[in-house]
């Protein structure tokens, strides 16, 4: 209990001194609790209308200091509704206890958005995400979060927005198909995409910048600053792909060829959202790609591509296209600039004077990938045992087979526990969560904790940056690396 923002917990079940409540309570505004957001100006929450300083306890929450801070300056019930069990009513009697005040009920804890901006219909989001950009929306998941589960929730699952948000109906909704040569072209109703046979798999999605701010540290790049967390799991349900596509005529052919998607959410001049994956893939049902309508037994939310999207398991999430509208097959690869100018991997002496796009194959599989999530870099630890917890994964349906720890800057290293989660040979298309409890070596002050995975085809992480440096900053999984201080 008591794992994320865990206030009902530290409320029931740890001793604290109660606050008298008061009599009239004082009116404050949004800026008067966003302001109070660290130990220097108190921790102060809301709850509906209410307002509470729960700055007392910080330090008692048994979750962390970390976990609680992520709601400190705003509301309680995006937390709530993700972990229920929280919203009951004896933690609602005890929190009422430590309210100073109510909130102005002319004041919305969440911005208000001007009809004129074609961002104006995004959706809100949980504040407990990241954002590495408002506009449009990209956002992850805080390290201390994105391994509390093996399974992401939906609120807190990366998100990597390129354009507006569409606002869809699904009563109107539909998902053009172009036929095959001699075949019949389709246009699915959502309540027709129903009826194909339903196809449930567990998909992790990483982006294909994924740990880009360390390539920063080497030579800057152009993209967005994301650190460990573009990189969430789900359960995903929907058609197959090659049963939609078998429908509409397509078969597997001898010559190359491509299915290149595209997405209903555009830019001013209409330009949408587009990516390919090779035929071959579409059509094998090994490969389960998914034309999803659900995501965790719910309706796609509409940041992640409500109400159908392209879900290709080991593959790099710019393919998962969203919003989908189109469907067609292609004797090249899509146009689309993300597909052609984009997502591409270059050498270390590549520069934007000397680039050329056409040159490198468009990202597909991505390379092995693990990363620490606990301890954050930068934490303090105490001496004596520590937990180290992170998460590993690879492209292409390989396996995690295992993930290697150091406490010295890799000199020596330890084998850490992997999660007992299905791994099925060439389909495993999600992480593995890994964790090991170590002993800090005595009278150091601070260490260097790294992380490296291996998969069934041996595949392991290099061990720098430098090496794997491209202008774009992706495919980056260099050994993670985290540095901690360490007291008595």
């Amino acid at each position: 209990m008591g794992t994320l923002l865990g206030l009902g917990t530290v409320l029931a079940y740890h001793d604290h001194r109660c606050r008298a409540a008061q009599e009239s309570p004082h009116m404050y505004t949004k800026e008067d609790v966003s302001s109070h957001n660290n130990p220097e100006t108190g921790i102060w929450v809301t709850l509906g209308s209410e307002v509470f300083d729960v700055t007392e306890f910080v330090g008692l929450h048994p979750g962390g200091p970390s976990k609680l801070m992520l709601a400190a300056g705003g509301p309680l019930e995006p937390f709530w509704a993700l972990y229920a069990v929280h919203n009951q009513s004896h933690v609602r009697e005890l929190l009422a206890q430590y309210k100073i005040g109510e909130l102005n009920p002319e004041d919305n804890m969440y911005p208000t958005l001007e009809t004129s901006d074609p961002y104006a219909n995004d959706p809100v989001r949980h504040p407990a995400l990241k954002i590495n950009s408002q506009r449009p929306f990209n956002a992850e998941p805080p390290p201390e979060l994105l391994t509390e589960t093996y399974i992401t929730p939906n609120p807190i699952f990366f998100t990597r927005n390129h354009l507006p948000v569409p606002n869809l109906d699904p009563d109107t909704y539909r998902l053009h198909v172009v036929g095959a040569p001699g075949g019949q072209s389709l246009s699915l109703s959502l309540n027709e995409l129903y009826k194909f046979p339903k196809h449930e798999i567990t998909v992790t999605v990483q982006c294909a910048g994924n740990r880009r701010s360390e390539m920063t540290q080497v030579k800057e790049v152009k993209g967005l600053e994301w650190r460990t967390g573009a990189i969430s799991t789900a359960r995903w349900a929907g058609a197959r792909l090659c049963d939609v596509l078998a429908q509409a005529g397509h078969q597997r052919c001898e010559t190359e060829a491509h299915v290149c998607f595209e997405g209903l959410d555009s830019d001013p001049t209409g330009t949408a959202y587009g990516a390919s994956i090779p035929l071959a893939r579409a059509m094998d049902p090994e490969a389960e790609v998914l034309l999803a309508y659900e995501m965790n037994g719910q309706p796609l939310p509409r940041d992640h591509g409500f109400p159908v999207r392209v879900v290709v398991p080991g593959v790099v999430g710019a393919r998962n296209v969203k919003w989908l509208g189109r469907v067609s097959v292609e004797s090249e690869e899509s146009y689309s600039h993300w597909q052609r100018r984009d997502y591409k991997g270059f050498s270390p002496s590549v520069d934007w004077n000397t680039v050329d796009f056409d040159s490198a194959p468009s990202i597909q599989e991505l390379p092995i990938q693990s990363a620490i999530t606990q301890p954050q870099d930068g934490e303090t630890i105490e001496s004596g045992e520590v937990t180290i917890k992170g998460y590993a994964w690879s492209g292409g349906g390989r396996a995690v087979i295992r993930v290697d720890v150091s406490l010295d800057g890799g000199l020596t290293w330890q084998e850490a526990e992997l999660d007992e989660e299905e791994q099925r040979p060439r389909k495993a298309w999600a992480w593995r969560l890994w964790q090991l409890q170590a002993h800090v070596p005595p009278g150091q002050k601070e260490l260097t904790i790294i992380c490296k995975a291996v998969d069934d085809s041996y595949n392991v992480q290099p061990d720098t940056v430098a090496p794997i440096w491209n202008l774009r900053g992706v495919l980056s999984n260099a050994w993670h690396r985290v540095h901690v201080h360490v007291v008595p």
